[in-house]
This record gives C-alpha cells, structure tokens and sequence, in this order.
C-alpha cells in the first residue's frame, strides 16, 4: 500500500507539472503594412478631427466671452466705488 501512495503522489506531482508548461507558440498573421504618403495625404479624412474639434473651438470661445464680461463687470463695479 505504501508503494502505491508513492505512486500516486508522483503521478500528480508530474500531471502538476506538466500543466504549468507554457503553451505552443502560434503563427501569428503578418501585421499589415502602413499606408503610404501616397495613399493618404494628411489633408484627407479629417472629418473625424474636426467633429472633435468643433465642440473644442465652441468651449473656448465662450470662455473668451465670459471673461470679457466678467472683465467688463469688474470695471464697472470699480467705478462705481470711485
């Protein structure tokens, strides 16, 4: 009985192991090749670019806007006190 508890542990011992071996590698697809200058010049597809600038641009100006206002409040208080 004592030969096969040994057995037995060391049949799990190397199933353990063998488990944890790193898988096979796998082909992998060539990546694929970048567009030229050619292909695609920088003046093209910017639609994208400029739906996310849009809102940017907008933000921005209101942020003018508002300091101007509050530039224009703050010197009328002020002569106001004088």
């Amino acid at each position: 009985m004592h030969i096969l508890t040994k057995l037995t542990l060391t049949l799990a011992a190397v199933l353990a192991l063998g488990a944890c071996s790193d898988p096979a590698p796998t082909d992998t697809p060539d990546p694929p090749e970048p567009q030229t200058a050619a292909t695609a010049t920088a003046e093209e597809h910017t639609e994208l670019r400029d739906a996310m600038q849009a809102p940017l641009e907008r933000a921005e100006s209101v942020e003018v806007t508002l300091q101007e206002s509050a530039a224009a409040r703050d010197e009328a208080l002020e002569a106001a006190d004088d």
